[in-house]
């Protein structure tokens, strides 16, 4: 009993060396250790392993975490608004009401990571990875995701208004009561989308395909539908660009 308790107390403190260490910046790596709250702003993390680690509330404001290993974090209400994630690896990771105004993401992995309730107005995520993330009533405005990957992603009831999709992949999306209005979709991928009861007033979808994604109840007046790909996709009161209402 009092070998096994030993081994306990001796792990304890190894961890508490290690997140000493990292906090100091004596070591670069802390994977699953506890920085929950601790400040890094302006911090240089590029690279740094902290897979699995508990970053609840931590403050990353402007640092830079070019290629750290984030996966599986908890980031959950942590300020990163301004921080360098450039192809950062946030697999699984949880960013709960987590702060990522004009965020560099780009090429970062976020596949499977849970967003919900995030701020990310302005942030950029060309050519990053969200295939099944979760981004329920995430603010997305001004965000810029050309050539995104956001296969099977839940974007229910976010606010994606003038966000920037170009080229972006978004097959079998929830895009149900999101916020399109002045959406940039020019040539994006939406193929078995759901867009029920979104608002893509003055959206543009030039080149965009819609082939069977579900429009019911969306509003699409003003929305630029040029050369827009809408085989066997569902209308149901949907609000056409010219304002009729269509039930195909």
């Amino acid at each position: 009993m009092w070998l096994a308790l030993a081994f306990v107390l001796a792990g304890a403190a190894a961890q508490a060396d290690e997140r000493a260490d990292f906090v100091a910046g004596v070591r670069r790596d802390c994977p699953r250790c506890d920085l929950a709250g601790t400040n890094f702003k302006r911090r240089d993390l590029s690279g740094v392993d902290l897979s699995g680690a508990n970053l609840k509330g931590a403050n990353f404001h402007d640092a830079r975490l070019v290629g750290a290993r984030l996966a599986g974090a908890d980031l959950s209400g942590v300020n990163l608004n301004k921080a360098n994630l450039t192809r950062a690896e946030l697999a699984g990771a949880s960013l709960r009401e987590a702060m990522l105004y004009a965020a560099n993401l780009d090429g970062a992995n976020l596949a499977g990571a849970d967003l919900s309730d995030a701020l990310m107005g302005m942030a950029r995520l060309t050519r990053a990875d969200l295939s099944k993330a979760v981004l329920r009533n995430v603010d997305l405005r001004k965000a810029r995701l050309a050539e995104s990957t956001l296969t099977g992603a839940d974007l229910s009831a976010a606010a994606l208004d003038f966000a920037f999709f170009r080229g972006a992949r978004l097959d079998g999306a929830s895009l149900r009561e999101a916020r399109l209005i002045g959406a940039e979709l020019i040539d994006a991928k939406l193929v078995g989308a759901d867009l029920t009861d979104a608002n893509a007033l003055g959206a543009q979808f030039r080149g965009a395909d819609l082939s069977r994604a579900v429009l019911a109840g969306t509003n699409l007046r003003r929305a630029n539908m040029y050369e827009t790909k809408l085989e066997d996709a569902v209308f149901r009161n949907t609000a056409m660009p010219d304002g009729t209402i269509s039930n195909q």
